[in-house]
């Protein structure tokens, strides 16, 4: 290549800088132009000096009918044509799950269970096959939108941290965000420039989610009539709100670890002394990572109800009861959790 696209660039430094020592990647390819573009960006970025393993994955959510079928036979046929071209060592896995009917039987919002159950059997596959890596085809622009969305949900400063760049998905699996620094328009200029089809999901255009009018309508209202770098600045804003959560994080686990004392049964118990002592938004960020190790539901837990839990360990309040059963209660020198069941 003479001049290498931005988006080789951009893609390529964030690899550089992740530990491959022969690890393979699993690829999560949709069909659509930043998955397909995120494929071949690693294509041509593993060629030298030796290739390393890809799986190509492809998860039919069965949502949209004949549209998702035919997005499964595109992605099908990019193999087969990776194959004709001789590359080697890239497989495929493909899979079908009726999320709409998941989502119906377990009272799940649809979204939310479409993202588990994809990262799921990402998950999977990367464990089946052997790989260390699963990576995915968000950009700036979904960063973006995914920031903008979350400020409109009333999120806090951990919520703005956005998409991360990578995060373990299970024990010894990773999810990675290669494009992450590339924008959209990156994309698009290097399938135009490479030549390269991509599926269109009409799904994205559909109004009804909130993400889409985000995207189509909220962004390019701000970008013309506020800002035009506004999804640069909220890609920022969500570095920088990784940056000071990383440092807030830190704290936390050194209160939980100065706080917490031993288990009684079911019981979580914690020293109301150093709690009563320590910053509020630290007591805060403390149960959260109490919430995320004990497995309890983080999804109905506002900051309402992080206010209240940290009134009593703050003395403020006698006990509370918290979404997801979750009880909290004052008992002489403790604070004591309990999941109710």
């Amino acid at each position: 290549m003479n001049a290498d696209p931005a988006l080789l660039v951009k893609v390529g430094r964030f690899l550089d800088s992740l530990p491959f020592d022969g690890n393979g990647i699993v690829v999560a390819v949709s069909g659509g132009p930043d998955s397909v573009a995120l494929l071949h960006v690693l294509l041509a970025w593993r060629s030298a000096p030796e290739k390393m393993p890809l799986v190509v994955a492809h998860l039919n959510h069965r949502l949209r009918g004949t549209e998702s079928d035919a997005d499964e036979e595109f992605v099908r046929h990019l193999h087969g044509s990776l194959l004709a071209a001789a590359v080697e060592k890239v497989d495929l896995r493909c899979a079908g799950i009726d999320v709409a009917a998941r989502a119906e039987s377990e009272g799940e919002n649809l979204e939310d269970m479409a993202r588990r159950l994809r990262y799921d059997w990402l998950a999977q596959v990367a464990s089946e096959t052997g790989m260390r890596w699963v990576a995915t085809g968000h950009t700036a622009d979904d960063q973006a939108e995914t920031v903008l969305h979350r400020l409109l949900r009333g999120t806090g400063l951990a919520g703005l941290r956005g998409i991360a760049a990578r995060r373990p998905l299970r024990s010894g699996v990773e999810v990675i965000r290669p494009m992450l620094a590339a924008t959209r328009a990156d994309v698009l200029a290097f399938l135009e420039q490479k030549g390269i089809c991509a599926r269109q999901d009409s799904s994205n255009l559909d109004p009804r989610f909130t993400r889409n009018r985000i995207r189509h309508e909220l962004l390019p209202y701000l970008a013309q009539h506020y800002n035009p770098a506004i999804s640069d600045i909220l890609a920022r804003l969500a570095v920088q709100a990784e940056q000071a959560s990383e440092a807030i994080e830190d704290l936390a686990r050194q209160l939980l670890a100065e706080a917490e004392r031993p288990r009684a049964g079911r019981l979580l118990i914690f020293d109301r002394q150093r709690l009563a002592v320590a910053p509020r938004h630290l007591v805060r960020e403390m149960f959260r990572l109490v919430w995320t190790r004990e497995g309890w539901p983080l999804g109905a837990m506002g900051f309402e109800a992080w206010e209240r839990l940290a009134a009593v360990a703050k003395g403020e309040e006698s006990a509370v009861d918290l979404p997801g059963l979750v009880r909290a209660c004052i008992q002489e020198r403790v604070v004591q959790l309990e999941l109710v069941i």
